[in-house]
């Protein structure tokens, strides 16, 4: 009995560890649906596997419950669209941030929740627009963070690079788009593309990047998208 009991709780106890090591990628659309969303939720059930962190994903809101929210270190928010969550859901949401859950916010992220002005200052800015897909200079401003730490000063990459509105004064930028490295671009010379911030108790990051297929295959990319859900998680690297 006392061995069953030792065996019980080592389980319990290894069940505790990864449930505390673990993100929910939330992946709703109620607009433009990403044909990427597969291939980022692949690339990052790959990232957790190998970094020891377990990913859950779901395209459900009913999932947005304090109770089930506070199972999960951070909750991505991969390339949602439209208004995904109901009013409850959107406490629970808050409610979880300000507990000290974190959220990451990647592309069309932005494009999500215009009538909720809670989210704007979580997600850091909405959607405006975008020009046609094509290669542009990202600068890195500061490698301070472990989503930018290996990337180089100029990152010359191929993606969908939006424009935004109601950018919000707050986050710590990472990494801006050089408008003259592209055609399309509205922000002019402070065009930010990821940025970071501690919010209402939690933690919040968000990166443009991410339209392609193909930028979830890339290791720069996928390193950015790691980097930036371990700093998420809060944890240290």
């Amino acid at each position: 009995m006392r061995q069953l009991l030792t065996t019980l709780l080592a389980c319990s106890l290894s069940y505790s560890a990864l449930a505390q090591d673990a993100v929910l990628v939330f992946s709703r659309t109620k607009g433009f649906r990403h044909a990427s969303i597969g291939a980022g939720k692949r690339a990052i059930m790959a990232l957790g596997a190998a970094n020891k962190f377990r990913v859950d994903t779901t395209e459900d809101a009913a999932q947005f419950s304090l109770a089930n929210l506070k199972k999960y270190k951070a909750v991505v928010f991969l390339s949602t669209t439209g208004n995904v969550l109901d009013s409850l859901q959107q406490q629970a949401f808050e409610q979880y941030i300000r507990q000290g859950g974190g959220y990451m916010g990647i592309h069309a992220a932005a494009d999500t929740e215009y009538d909720w002005p809670w989210y704007n200052q979580l997600c850091g800015a909405y959607f405006l627009s975008h020009p046609k897909q094509q290669n542009a200079d990202v600068v890195v401003v500061d490698k301070k963070n472990p989503s930018t730490s290996m990337l180089p000063d100029r990152w010359k990459r191929f993606d969908e690079w939006y424009n935004y509105k109601s950018i919000v004064p707050g986050p710590t930028v990472l990494a801006m788009l050089d408008e003259k490295t592209y055609e399309g671009g509205k922000n002019g010379d402070n065009h930010p593309i990821a940025w970071y911030r501690n919010f209402e108790g939690g933690r919040s990051f968000y990166t443009g990047m991410g339209h392609t297929d193909e930028s979830y295959a890339d290791p720069l990319f996928t390193a950015h998208l790691l980097g930036g859900i371990q700093w998420t998680m809060g944890k240290k690297k």
